[in-house]
């Protein structure tokens, strides 16, 4: 991190990263390589698997690299709340790609990013950038890896599952360019954000316990 910081008060021109996944440096060809090397292990018969929340999904290179993991293989499961110029559920292109939008009471701007990893434990990925290009090319924008076992068991029990099993609040995206509901009955179906504001209300609980012990 005093790297980056280095970075941003011009002391450093250059920068290697190790952990750090840092625009305009490396961060769109990290996530390019990501992408490749789930394709590869899916194309090798080995387990892998892409999931990314993003609030928009514009960058060319990227929706190439997902395209062709989808035809290797690769499941992909995408929460893209805004503009997603990638084309879900085309046959021999993007046929094990979906892409959903979630919308409820509040905006959301969390980007999470998560490659299944064949051969070692899953990535797991947070930080400020959307894939587009002005953010990988024209802004100083930080992905960081999740380290703490206790913040990636949070995120694979409550985050991703709860994305992945919600539908009120979400809408999926076809291939001819139109949103349709993920549950019939709508809003009145469980949705993602009224889980997180339980879990919420539980931790607070929690912790409040906690500190009067």
């Amino acid at each position: 991190m005093g790297l980056l910081f280095n970075v941003l008060t011009g002391n450093l021109a250059s920068p290697q990263f190790r952990h750090l996944l840092v625009a305009p440096f490396d961060l769109s060809r990290r996530i390019v390589a990501l992408i490749e090397a789930e394709a590869a292990a899916a194309r090798a018969g080995r387990p892998a698997g892409i999931f990314a929340k993003v609030n928009s999904l514009v960058d060319p290179e990227v929706i190439r690299a997902l395209y062709e993991a989808s035809n290797a293989g690769v499941p992909i499961d995408l929460v893209v709340r805004g503009i997603c110029c990638l084309t879900p559920g085309v046959p021999g292109k993007s046929e094990h790609i979906r892409v959903r939008s979630f919308l409820g009471r509040f905006l959301e701007h969390s980007r999470v990013f998560r490659f299944q990893n064949d051969g070692g434990a899953p990535i797991l990925l947070m930080g400020s950038a959307d894939w587009m290009p002005r953010n990988f090319q024209r802004r100083v924008e930080c992905v960081f890896p999740l380290r703490s076992p206790e913040l990636i068991r949070r995120m694979e029990e409550e985050v991703l599952a709860t994305y992945r099993d919600r539908t009120g609040d979400a809408k999926e995206l076809r291939a001819d360019g139109s949103y349709v509901a993920c549950d019939p009955r709508g809003r009145l179906a469980p949705g993602a954000q009224e889980t997180f504001l339980r879990l919420a209300a539980r931790s607070g609980e929690s912790g409040v316990s906690e500190a009067g012990r």
